[in-house]
């Protein structure tokens, strides 16, 4: 299934955080002695079919250089961009330089900064499932909550029906070529993308749901640093 291919990990992590109300980026919160973006870095880069990763960072970020962040494998970094879809496609960019030689296809999982606790077993099985075409894949999780949707006063407008709809998590894994075509056709269209599969869609693919564990959050308010601290403890080497 992935012979013949090439995965590297891009990370954005420009982004500021601002939710969590801290001294500092939320990807720099301290999580068992490490920080967040280092659980995160380390989650991809101990993947045997992780080939490198490369981290878009703030043109001005001065904690990143202190943190002497090292492995075996390639670790790069790039600048950010003013929003999500321009980090990655900076980071995309670099990318096909450093692949110019090599005769692999190149494949890209793409993973928020600040999801530290995604499982080995998640990334294996989104490698192994989303590879196999031009559409890639996301890991998801399906919606089992009700779902209503707001009036302007916060008050319920309606019931929406769940049957079908899914939560998007990180990583996302597309064909490296495909991907920065769409980001960049959806810019060009004026098309803020939250995610990558989004412009994957709007250049007309499907990529596939990949259904993950619900430990894998995105820390974005103070008590997901919390919750994730717990995750990590009952992981163990998962």
């Amino acid at each position: 299934m992935t012979e013949n291919k090439s995965f590297w990990a891009v990370v954005p992590a420009a982004g500021i955080g601002k939710r969590m109300q801290a001294d500092r980026p939320k990807q720099y919160l301290e999580l068992q002695g490490r920080t967040v973006l280092e659980h995160s870095l380390l989650r991809l880069l101990n993947l045997p079919a992780i080939s490198g990763v490369v981290i878009a960072l703030d043109h001005n970020d001065h904690f990143w250089p202190k943190l002497e962040f090292s492995h075996s494998k390639p670790v790069l970094t790039v600048d950010g961009g003013s929003e999500r879809c321009d980090s990655v496609l900076n980071a995309l960019k670099m990318l096909e330089q450093q692949n110019q030689q090599s005769t692999n296809e190149a494949w890209v999982l793409v993973h928020d900064a600040a999801r530290p606790c995604v499982r080995k077993s998640d990334l294996d099985k989104l490698i192994e499932l989303a590879s196999h075409d031009d559409h890639g894949g996301l890991l998801a999780l399906p919606v089992r909550d009700t779902m209503k949707r707001q009036k302007d006063n916060n008050r319920v407008q309606t019931t929406v029906d769940r049957k079908g709809l899914w939560h998007a998590l990180t990583p996302q894994i597309f064909k490296l070529s495909l991907l920065r075509q769409s980001l960049e056709m959806a810019l060009e269209k004026g098309m803020q993308v939250t995610d990558d599969a989004s412009a994957m869609e709007l250049a007309g693919y499907s990529p596939l749901l990949v259904e993950g564990h619900e430990d894998n959050i995105k820390i974005t308010r103070p008590f997901d640093l919390t919750l994730a601290n717990l995750y990590l403890k009952e992981q163990g080497n998962d």
